[in-house]
């Protein structure tokens, strides 16, 4: 009931009856206490019915279609008939227009995403539509661990990997673009605020060149390419200097850990003699070609394409790449070949410098292709019922194990497959499809429905952990990531129905009061957490899945590639006049 109509009731102490006819006093109170029981009947029905956030919000405040949807349960069964649905949208279409009109072309337009009513649960479209599962997990973050690199979500404090030595705040730089996507506007200028005023790399501590590169670089700059704002461009150079100091070595294959204030460096301990490990020095292509273009410094590309020029003068085994390299011999440590931990995102990075150069790296197209033969030719195999695994190499015996990390193989196959050799387009698409279905087995096998960090091929066994060690799930993307390329380039429902399958799976089994914690032990009935919000979960998983519930043409693939940890960067279109390149 409007305010209005309740003020003619309201009485009035010492005020005189104006005619004879006037009630008195008793009757006065009587009805005082009727119209109080039907006031408070009006307000109760407002504040506790079903919906009643919707009906305060239109009768007092006169709330935007927008406004109330967002604060619509996510398990509400009412989802709105498709005109309402189609003037929420048009609404956030327009707000969008107006809020951000310095954004380039190429930036990400606002995704038609798919409305309630689609498969069986409304509850997809959510997903899509209001990202809830970030929003646990940046607020829990936000409130438990700010400007810590990680969450621990059971104990709720922050948490720090010697990944990153003594820089801050990886979680915020990872989610960056998360959030930019996703149209959490208010908590990106948060995180953008926390970066200008206490992201510090002036640090006495040793850090990994690798992960520093894919998710504070990349981060840096993928939320620069979104946003536009000139803080992240300028982090993200001034990162990259600090991490040039790595390639001084005999051979300019860089060290694995580097002090970013002495610029001294070294490798892993327990790398094979000493050896810089492939997935590392391999996954510097793409930010550093990048930080060229945006620099102005021709510095960053030299160094990566000279990585190429050494891999080059060797010989492959069997026309594989090793997972050790020494980088004062510039010869191969341990032959021990993997497509997942130590090798994977150097083959990845082989086919994303091609895709972002417009296709005009033949250099890297060809040893991308090269590898990938020589990976179906010798690693690839079936089980006895039929499923699709890559094995390791080890001094030219086969380990029949796959790792979750290898998982993501079937997206980068996938997306490959359009430019294969020899009309194999066909091929490699059945291959990748393939690589899905068993690392989708290697899920539906455990207990809780999510995925092991290895599972093995042998004694019996298929897609399914033996070892203890093995076990475990940290809230890995790799699975769903493919997932993500399968349905872009099949539009097989399948692939959406096997990402709903781990959100369920996730919601049951990572979800805590404060954010998602990783699993010991996919295999036992109830979890026990590590209690470990892990800054790639918000990075990787959480946008893969936003992106699989999403139109094709959200981040479309004829304009960004995705760095390893999910940042996407804008393709570096070719000028006709062979002029220096720009970023599209």
């Amino acid at each position: 009931m409007p305010v209005a109509t309740l003020l003619p009731f309201t009485a009035t102490p010492n005020r005189k009856s104006a005619s004879p006819t006037s009630f008195r006093l008793t009757e006065k109170f009587i009805l005082l206490l009727v119209f109080s029981a039907f006031i408070t009947l009006c307000f109760g029905a407002i504040f506790f019915l079903p919906d009643s956030s919707k009906l305060l919000s239109g009768v007092f405040f006169h709330s935007s279609a927008v406004e109330t949807n967002t604060r619509t349960s996510p398990d509400s069964s009412d989802s709105g008939s498709a005109a309402n649905d189609e003037r929420i949208l048009a609404k956030i279409r327009k707000d969008h227009e107006k809020a951000l009109p310095a954004i380039a072309q190429n930036r990400p337009q606002r995704p038609t995403h798919y409305r309630p009513g689609w498969g069986d649960d409304c509850i997809l479209s959510f997903i899509a539509y209001r990202p809830y599962m970030m929003k646990h997990a940046w607020d829990s973050y936000r409130r438990y661990a700010w400007g810590s690199n990680e969450l621990r979500p059971v104990s709720k404090q922050g948490h720090s990997s010697n990944l990153f030595g003594s820089i801050k705040g990886a979680t915020i730089v990872d989610a960056l673009d998360t959030l930019y996507i996703m149209e959490m506007f208010e908590e990106f200028d948060a995180a953008t605020d926390w970066v200008e005023k206490n992201l510090d790399f002036n640090v006495n501590a040793e850090v990994s060149v690798f992960e520093v590169n894919i998710r504070f670089v990349g981060g840096l700059l993928s939320a620069y390419y979104l946003s536009g704002k000139e803080v992240f461009r300028r982090k993200a150079v001034e990162l990259g200097e600090r991490l040039l100091p790595a390639f001084k070595t005999p051979t300019g294959i860089p060290w694995a850990l580097l002090n970013l204030k002495s610029g001294i460096g070294r490798n892993w301990p327990w790398a094979s003699g000493g050896s810089s490990i492939l997935a590392e020095y391999g996954t510097l292509h793409l930010e550093f070609i990048h930080l060229s273009k945006l620099s102005g410094n021709p510095e960053f590309a030299q160094k990566v394409m000279n990585i190429r020029k050494v891999l080059n003068r060797l010989d492959k085994p069997q026309g594989l790449y090793p997972n050790y390299l020494n980088p004062n011999s510039g010869q191969w440590g341990q032959h021990h070949v993997s497509v997942g931990g130590l090798g994977d995102s150097f083959y990845e990075y082989l086919l994303k410098a091609w895709l972002m150069s417009d296709k005009t790296d033949e250099e890297g197209k060809k040893m991308y292709y090269d590898a990938l033969q020589a990976i179906e030719t010798n690693l690839m195999r079936k089980s006895t019922s039929g499923l699709t695994y890559i094995a390791e190499w080890k001094g030219g015996l086969l380990e029949h194990k796959m790792g979750h990390l290898t998982c993501f193989a079937g997206g980068m196959i996938a997306l490959g497959a359009d430019g294969a050799p020899n009309e194999k387009t066909g091929h490699q698409m059945e291959v990748a499809a393939e690589i899905a279905r068993t690392c989708h087995e290697s899920y539906t096998r455990t207990a809780l429905k999510l995925g092991p960090e290895a599972f093995r091929f042998d004694g019996g066994v298929e897609a399914i952990a033996t070892r203890q060690n093995e076990k475990y799930f940290i809230l890995r993307p790799e699975v769903i990531e493919t997932y993500m390329y399968m349905w872009r380039f099949t539009h097989d429902p399948k692939y959406r129905e096997w990402g709903w399958e781990a959100v369920q799976a996730l919601e049951q089994h990572c979800k805590v009061e404060g954010g998602y914690s990783g699993v010991r032990d996919v295999y036992a009935a109830t979890p026990n957490h590590d209690d470990v919000q892990q800054s790639f979960y918000l990075a990787e998983t959480l946008k893969y899945l936003y992106l699989l519930f999403s139109d094709d043409d959200h981040l479309p693939f004829d304009h960004w590639v995705f760095n390893t940890e999910a940042h996407p960067l804008p393709l570096i279109k070719k000028d006709k006049t062979d002029r220096p390149s720009k970023v599209e």
